[in-house]
């Protein structure tokens, strides 16, 4: 049996495509795919027009060669994997990073090192060019990769303000301090007057901010800091559980209890039920992200909200700006007090 030829297969449009249904040079369709300095929005229209016509896909390859770029960025976790996980903020600021740089047409790539091995071989990956940039969350003081991501001539961004870096590394931040005065002001208008905390961890900046507004505000209602209402967490709903569960053993009058992150207050919540308190008649208990664990919680939680959608957008702005030559750049963004049923 004998068969026929098969079709020649079409092949894939070139840039040279691209010009002759625009109208335009070459020149200015590389031009326009290279961020379209110096030409004219007509022009700009055309080739974008005649790209979506054409269905011309840019070889990342090839330009990489011409710019020297790699047009991608890294979304780097410094946590171990489970985490990432766990915790819905990491998602939730993936998520709205990969949506700001497609706008850019830019991958993102994801890496998570959560050992001093894995940081060493995604520095060495970081510095051999694979991406244009670096957006750095969940930084811990004493941590030297992002120093050693600096030193390299590496643009970089953190979630956060770097504790130690704060000159040096451009970042975008909540105002964590400010979200926890808000809280634990929110907490004591409730009548409540025995609050205790469960911090996050005290090398990063949110565990450090958030328990400074903590203290400030009770300092400014005339109560004597107790170290006995304050307990250090890792951001897990293990150990927000395990915090609440030993703030009851030491103050069993408690009547209030700010936790560090939405997951935490969670597992705090759930303690507190076990033990036999009823949230909120008993201990009120705020929380602080928004993020889904805090609608998970029954009741559900109230909490201090991240512009999630502003911190990542923010962070893209910034890495870019960095990447196309200008100067880091910090951002510190407002939080908002969200009132649910725990409080």
């Amino acid at each position: 049996m004998t068969m026929s030829k098969p079709e020649q297969r079409r092949k894939a449009p070139t840039i040279h495509d691209v010009a002759r249904e625009a109208g335009v040079s070459r020149g200015t369709v590389s031009r326009v795919l290279n961020g379209g300095h110096y030409v004219s929005p007509s022009a700009r229209e055309a080739v974008d027009s005649a790209i979506r016509r054409t269905g011309y896909v840019v070889n990342r390859h090839a330009r990489s060669l011409i710019t020297g770029r790699s047009d991608s960025v890294g979304f780097l976790l410094t946590e171990p994997q489970e985490r990432f996980f766990e915790d819905p903020n990491f998602n939730v600021l993936l998520r709205g990073c990969t949506q700001a740089l497609a706008a850019h047409d830019i991958p993102l790539l994801l890496m998570i090192a959560g050992t001093e091995d894995e940081r060493r071989r995604i520095t060495r990956y970081i510095t051999a060019g694979h991406v244009d940039g670096v957006l750095l969350v969940s930084s811990h003081s004493g941590d030297p990769l992002a120093a050693r991501l600096r030193e390299a001539g590496v643009p970089l961004v953190a979630c956060g303000k770097p504790l130690g870096q704060a000159s040096k590394v451009a970042y975008v931040a909540a105002d964590d301090r400010d979200g926890a005065r808000d809280m634990v002001r929110h907490l004591l208008s409730l009548g409540r007057r025995t609050v205790g905390m469960v911090t996050g961890p005290l090398d990063t900046p949110g565990g450090t901010e958030r328990l400074a507004g903590y203290r400030e505000v009770l300092a400014e209602a005339g109560m004597a800091a107790d170290d006995r209402l304050v307990v250090s967490g890792d951001y897990s709903r293990a150990s927000g559980e395990a915090g609440a569960a030993e703030l009851l053993g030491r103050v069993p009058d408690m009547d209030a209890l700010f936790v560090a992150s939405d997951l935490m207050a969670q597992g705090a919540v759930a303690a507190l039920q076990r033990a036999g308190r009823r949230v909120p008649e008993d201990i009120a208990v705020g929380g602080f992200d928004d993020s889904s664990a805090a609608l998970g919680a029954h009741p559900e939680l109230t909490t201090i909200r991240q512009p999630w959608d502003r911190i990542s957008a923010e962070m893209v702005r910034v890495l870019l700006a960095q990447i196309g030559g200008e100067d880091p750049a910090a951002v510190i963004l407002p939080t908002e007090l969200v009132r649910r049923g725990s409080a």
